[in-house]
């Protein structure tokens, strides 16, 4: 899970806006890694060792400098959007032609992220109904094509937003629990692990290996209430 990659988000926040060159050191390193098949956000297999690149909130560097890479790579990327930074973008998010030139490319999926990034568990039902319907409806609208798969933001989910994702018509969902997701695992709890501004290449490819999945220890599995 990326966020921005050479953006300039204030304060750069747990390390979310990883340097370009970083970046691209990271996705050579995978491409070279061979040890995975790589996909779109997608529901496990239990045939194969699969590794998903996702990016959450929509920034504009999402087009601009993230995609070129993994275009050049041949890696497929899924991308959560936020549809109030796309109806009003400022310089940081995707505007709705930029959004719809990113669906656009060859291996990306665009998925949703919740209409105004609000923490999905705090809101009240009406709320939280409100907040998943609009924004699958608004990138279905904007993008012409269906929207099943979401990214819960700040990564809060519990049984009653997984289950109000799943009546809002979602199919699959990320958390921001980190880990290994197998076959057997809930296709709306699934897990991702988090690359930030301060991963080197080799932390990338330790975490890609399950070697950080003991962080998941700071976070309660919503999968086990």
């Amino acid at each position: 899970m990326y966020h921005s990659v050479g953006g300039d988000v204030p304060g750069n926040p747990y390390g979310i806006c990883i340097d370009p060159k970083l970046f691209n050191a990271h996705l050579r390193a995978l491409a070279a890694h061979g040890g995975f098949r790589y996909s779109l956000f997608s529901k496990p297999s239990p045939a194969r060792r699969e590794l998903a690149i996702t990016f959450d909130d929509g920034f504009r560097d999402t087009l601009t400098v993230a995609a070129p890479v993994l275009q050049e790579l041949d890696l497929p990327m899924t991308v959560f959007v936020t549809s109030a930074h796309i109806r009003e973008p400022g310089r940081l998010y995707l505007s709705k032609d930029e959004l719809k030139m990113l669906a656009a490319l060859p291996n990306v999926l665009i998925g949703a992220h919740g209409d105004r990034h609000k923490p999905l568990d705090a809101l009240p039902d009406a709320e939280l109904a409100a907040e998943l319907r609009d924004s699958r409806s608004f990138l279905e609208d904007l993008l012409g094509r269906p929207v099943r798969t979401m990214s819960y933001p700040h990564g809060r989910v519990d049984r009653r937003v997984r289950d109000a994702a799943q009546a809002a018509g979602y199919e699959l969902a990320g958390t921001s629990r980190y880990g290994i997701s197998d076959a057997a695992r809930d296709p709306l709890l699934l897990h991702r692990t988090e690359i930030t501004a301060y991963d080197s290449v080799g932390d990338l490819l330790l975490k890609a290996d399950g070697h950080w999945d003991w962080f998941a220890r700071r976070h309660p599995d919503p999968a086990a209430k």
